[in-house]
């Protein structure tokens, strides 16, 4: 039998008060509250900080505090990326940003979901779906982004779309839900 751990890993439902996963819940938020405590005349700190919270972090990055995650160690950010401030990685599955993205203020990430079913849901039982960002990417500010999504090189998603769906490269969309409104040459 699989561990609600390995369960989640696996993107299967599991339950997140297993104590391997609350554990790794506290271990990033003690690593979380590190890296938003760093201060702007301490680049190095604020790095190494970085570096200890996510996953992989590409020559070149530059994240604003605060940062908010689940785990941090599910989330990968390619070389030459920029995240604004309050940016939300819930990372319950991986999440991957590559390369040269430009991600703005109050972004939210979101790979968590829950069942529609109320009485599972009562149970507290939950899974979630990857979400990967392609080169190039600009989201803009307080774009949300849903479990499963992946989002093609080069494309722009306005301020405050919700993107429900895949968005293909070389892309402009906007709203809510985010639809395509210009293809990008």
């Amino acid at each position: 039998m699989s561990s609600m751990r390995e369960r989640m890993l696996a993107g299967e439902a599991y339950l997140a008060d297993d104590p391997e996963i609350t554990a790794d819940l506290d271990r990033a938020a003690r690593r979380t509250e590190r890296f938003n405590a760093t201060t702007a005349d301490d680049p190095d700190g604020r790095l190494a900080a970085l570096r200890e919270l996510l996953g992989s972090l590409g020559e070149g990055v530059w994240v604003r505090p605060p940062l908010h995650c689940d785990y941090g160690w599910q989330t990968h950010i390619g070389p030459r990326s920029f995240v604004n401030f309050n940016a939300v990685f819930l990372d319950v599955a991986r999440i991957t940003i590559g390369a040269d993205v430009q991600i703005g203020p109050n972004v939210q990430l979101l790979t968590a979901t829950h069942p529609v079913e109320a009485e599972p849901r009562r149970a507290r039982w939950e899974a979630a779906e990857p979400i990967t960002i392609g080169d190039n990417v600009w989201l803009g500010g307080g774009v949300i982004v849903l479990a499963g999504v992946t989002i093609g090189a080069n494309t722009v998603v306005g301020a405050g779309a919700v993107v429900t769906r895949d968005l293909p490269a070389n892309a402009v969309a906007l709203g809510n839900p985010a639809r395509v409104v210009r293809t990008l040459e």
